[in-house]
């Protein structure tokens, strides 16, 4: 298997103001082809930094690419860092400046002095022509290696990575067939799932598998690279297959889809409804439901009743039981759904109630949640929970919790 190295070149994304998001769709496009990337650098614009860190990539990846640095400006150091780091001269190209001079000239601009400076190529490049700017990207094979340098913007990266790098790496890679499985799991901690299926996935580097962990949201990823497509099917059922019979119900997708997605075809299969009503989420359930297109086949609406007047006025919650329990109660949290549902005529409802800090107002611990649930079927219910962290994760895990119930009372799993 290939390996890579990416760099990022730019002080502005050493800075809060700036972030990185090439190198992921950079990653995305060379593990679809087989390639592992093993590293990534970001490198202010300092010419003997850059030079160094290229040479270093060198040294040990076989394909290296940099983003960025490829202005017309004085801070603008990758050609020639690269230039430095190969020991080669920078050479002119009067079609690149022509091409340049052609572009400005169709918008009706002068071409300023400086841009000339975006027409050097490294001696022996091949020039990447870019549609969408004015800086070209260079290719460049060194001793069995690749060198690729591509502008920065990512409206000219991703179409010139697409169009021009992405069809010559092919050919120089071994044919492989990918294969992936992606599941998605709630109701674990990420140490707590390791520990369940690692005996599993690591008698196997072949598939490679990736966790990634977020608030009450788990993504396993496993990817297959063979020589056929049987071979990789088959790897990815060796490893699946006893992973998917461990999570048991706690596996909510097989196909990366979010909680959001899957209660929405739940509900739309069952011809049904859904209102909510939330309190210490503020309406992040709603927005969740909502980010699904079409998602007005199936949600009615909701509730945001941050105050116990609100909760009365808006779902009916007797002002006694709040007096009687505090609003961050299963009581309060069974009246809420019960209230959403019977205003909204929906066939089904959740809510959520609880405190998510940093100070309790009801006397309940931080992180204290209780979810509601109301159905055609019984009485309405709720569920409590206690959430790790700060404010933000909190809310977010309330938020999972409230569709993972969903998910499971539209499945009867419980």
């Amino acid at each position: 298997m290939a390996d890579a190295e990416i760099i990022a070149v730019g002080s502005e994304m050493l800075t809060s103001q700036r972030i990185d998001t090439n190198s992921l769709y950079i990653t995305d496009q060379l593990n679809a082809l087989g390639v592992e990337v093993r590293r990534k650098l970001i490198v202010g614009d300092d010419r003997a930094l850059l030079t160094d860190a290229v040479q270093s990539a060198l040294s040990h990846a076989e394909i290296v690419i940099l983003t960025g640095g490829l202005g017309p400006t004085e801070d603008d150091v990758t050609r020639q860092s690269v230039a430095d780091a190969l020991h080669r001269e920078l050479v002119f190209s009067q079609e690149i400046c022509d091409t340049i001079e052609d572009r400005f000239r169709r918008r009706q601009r002068k071409m300023a002095e400086i841009n000339k400076r975006q027409a050097y190529v490294v001696a022996g490049a091949e020039v990447l022509p870019n549609a969408n700017g004015t800086a070209p990207g260079q290719w460049i094979a060194s001793d069995g290696r690749v060198l690729i340098m591509l502008p920065g913007p990512p409206g000219e990266l991703k179409p010139l990575f697409a169009n021009e790098c992405i069809p010559r790496l092919t050919k120089l890679l071994p044919a492989q067939v990918i294969r992936a499985r992606f599941y998605r799991v709630t109701g674990f901690t990420e140490s707590d799932l390791d520990a369940l299926i690692a005996p599993v996935y690591t008698k196997y580097t072949n598939p490679s598998t990736t966790i990634l962990a977020s608030p009450g949201d788990i993504q396993i990823h496993l990817r297959a690279r063979c020589g056929s497509a049987e071979d990789a099917e088959r790897l990815l059922a060796e490893v699946g297959d006893p992973i998917e019979e461990l999570l048991g119900r706690h596996l909510f997708s097989r196909n990366g889809d979010p909680l959001e997605a899957i209660v929405g075809t739940l509900l739309r299969e069952r011809r049904a409804t859904l209102s909510v009503a939330e309190s210490c989420t503020g309406g992040m359930v709603g927005e969740r439901i909502t980010s699904i297109a079409g998602s007005s086949d199936y949600f009615v609406g909701g509730f945001v009743t941050y105050t116990d007047r609100m909760k009365a006025d808006l779902l009916g919650v007797d002002a006694a039981l709040i007096a009687e329990h505090t609003a961050v109660s299963k009581e309060i949290a069974r009246a809420m759904a019960e209230g959403a549902r019977s205003r909204t005529s929906s066939t089904f409802a959740v809510s959520i109630t609880g405190e998510a800090g940093p100070e309790s107002s009801t006397g309940a611990p931080v992180g204290t949640i209780f979810v509601g649930f109301a159905g055609p079927d019984g009485p309405p219910d709720a569920l409590r929970f206690a959430m790790p962290g700060d404010r933000a994760r909190i809310r977010g895990f309330a938020t999972q919790a409230a569709l993972d119930l969903l998910r499971r009372r539209l499945l009867k799993l419980e």
